[in-house]
């Protein structure tokens, strides 16, 4: 059956079933939860530089699509958010086409080369140290975001694939203003940020580091662009680019076996969409191996749990947001895989009956949650996955109504800390489980293995109302906690009924194992002593932090927001 039938096929189900979900409960947001009858179009930018965001507008205002735009959003967001994303490496699309209503996810998750192993990140016999493992050579997976933007563009661009890189390119040619943000990356003294490929880029002439305000040119990125422009995705799979790529990858420590070959050889998939109903909603993401599913598994067990629809400054709801949260990252780290690879229950972790069973669970949590046995699970050795920050998330919407939902990544801070052809490489394959079995032999659901993808936590958002309309996208990095803050700014947005922006500026709690991470400060003396005496004790988040965007349509105009804990805007003009 094509995806795009089977996607239609499961959006109409979750319809049926959102159409019996409750009304949502009024929060103190003063936003109005009545989705005007007129269609949500764009203009609509949000994504984490102003720079990236006035490029897509600048499609948008040509005429172009949402994925025409994103386009031009991921070229200028690899140049002055280096950090994050960019040309060497993954994504996930999520995709609303407003003509049809169908949705499309579109999987560009980086893949592991052919001569990979379970033991990768092996030395003398022992797992690697994590630092060691992503300045390797061998943390660099075959990069998968430009042919997936290159397959969308071909089923839902309007514009010439050779347009869209103007802005990028005049950008990395003329120079750009570097932002306070990457400032502060460029100045760690150790890490990605003080390889020798590293220390050439952000060396300026004087001999000093690139400070906020200087000029950074980057003329090996423009003749990327350039490339890419004239000879479409195919220039860069095949040729300078990826032997470019390739030679790095090779280099010492510790080189890697990824090879122009491996990268020849990449194929992004179209795999459809997963969606399910959320109180009046029908909230869709990538699936498997994005940790969508998740994400949706947490929202079902919020929904069956009265507390957690208090609102923003109730401790009832917090302590029961994280509590389900210990239930769902317990069954997430044990199951989602690669679908190529192993068989992720996916239909058994949104099992009405499961859901209702796990979140009945959470209330007399003292600890770390044990993952349950969903139907047709299949037990999986422990997870050993350690998936840092490095990422960033947009939302386009375009004059016709279409969408885009992106989460795109280079894993760590600069990825591997090595460029080539102007760009930073992923360290993609260190989201794999270092350690492939369990005592007794048996496997970890996300362990290394030649032409597999790694998991991801990375969930673009697309929501729809009951009719199948488009009424909201959103997204994050942060590493594991992107579950937690998208679903936070949802359950903000959709449930105590705050516009996206105070949804996404609300505090962020993160419940992993034993403990609760959390924005510390952001929560008042009333509210951690509340929480204290519900057994919660805050500390600081270790993570990636939050670069929440998104936008909800409601009075018949985009609410947008970007997160203030970055430096992005959201823009409808």
């Amino acid at each position: 059956m094509p995806f795009r039938r089977l996607t239609s096929l499961i959006l109409a189900a979750s319809l049926v079933v959102a159409g019996c979900a409750s009304a949502p409960q009024a929060g103190s947001g003063g936003a109005s939860a009545v989705v005007a009858a007129a269609p949500a179009r764009g203009p609509f930018v949000a994504a984490a530089n102003p720079l990236a965001v006035e490029a897509g507008m600048q499609v948008l205002r040509r005429g172009g699509s949402a994925v025409d735009a994103a386009v031009a959003v991921q070229a200028v967001l690899g140049l002055v958010e280096p950090q994050s994303s960019g040309l060497g490496g993954g994504a996930f699309l999520m995709h609303f086409d407003a003509a049809t209503g169908e949705i499309t996810s579109y999987d560009g998750r980086e893949t592991a080369p052919a001569a990979a192993t379970p033991e990768l990140f092996y030395e003398d016999g022992r797992p690697l140290g994590f630092g060691d493992a992503v300045l390797s050579g061998r943390s660099t997976g075959a990069p998968g975001v430009v042919a997936m933007l290159g397959l969308a563009h071909a089923e839902h661009g309007r514009l010439a694939w050779s347009g869209l890189f103007d802005e990028g390119e005049r950008l990395a040619r003329e120079g750009f203003a570097v932002s306070p943000r990457l400032a502060g990356m460029i100045a760690a003294t150790r890490g990605q940020a003080r390889t020798r490929w590293a220390d050439t880029y952000f060396t300026r002439p004087d001999g000093g580091r690139y400070q906020a305000g200087d000029m950074l040119k980057n003329p090996d990125y423009a003749r990327t662009l350039r490339e890419l422009a004239a000879g479409g995705p195919d220039a860069f799979y095949h040729g300078r680019i990826a032997l470019e790529i390739a030679a790095v990858v090779a280099e010492a420590p510790r080189p890697g076996a990824l090879t122009a070959e491996d990268i020849a050889a990449y194929r992004p998939i179209q795999r459809g969409a997963l969606c399910r109903p959320y109180r009046v909603y029908v909230v869709c993401v990538p699936p498997p191996p994005s940790s969508g599913v998740a994400l949706l598994q947490l929202l079902a067990m919020a929904e069956a749990t009265p507390a957690i629809h208090g609102g923003p400054d109730d401790a009832d709801a917090w302590t029961a947001f994280g509590q389900l949260q210990r239930l769902m990252y317990a069954d997430r780290d044990r199951y989602v895989g690669d679908p190529g690879f192993v068989g992720v229950p996916v239909q058994g972790l949104l099992d009405p009956g499961y859901v209702t069973e796990r979140a009945a669970l959470a209330a007399g949590l003292a600890g770390a949650a044990e993952a349950g046995t969903p139907p047709g699970g299949v037990f999986m050795g422990p997870d050993a996955t350690n998936e840092p920050a490095g990422t960033s998330h947009f939302v386009v919407v375009d004059a016709q109504g279409d969408a885009v939902s992106m989460t795109t990544t280079v894993e760590s801070v600069f990825g591997s800390g090595r460029m080539a052809a102007g760009f930073f490489l992923n360290n993609q394959l260190t989201d794999f489980s270092f350690t492939p079995t369990r005592p007794d032999g048996g496997a970890a659901a996300n362990a290394v293995a030649a032409g597999k993808r790694p998991r991801s936590s990375m969930s673009p958002v697309i929501i729809l109302d009951q009719q199948g309309r488009l009424v909201g996208a959103l997204g994050s990095p942060g590493g594991t906690s992107i579950l937690a803050y998208n679903a936070k700014a949802l359950i903000g947005v959709l449930d105590w009924n705050l516009s996206m922006q105070a949804a996404i500026a609300l505090p962020n709690l993160v419940a992993k194992g034993d403990g609760f991470g959390a924005d510390t400060a952001m929560f008042g003396p009333d509210m951690k002593a509340a929480l204290a005496e519900r057994g919660i004790s805050l500390s600081p988040n270790t993570s990636e932090n939050s670069g929440l965007h998104g936008a909800i349509w409601r009075d018949g105009r985009w609410d947008g927001g970007a997160d203030p804990r970055r430096e992005g805007v959201a823009r409808d003009r």
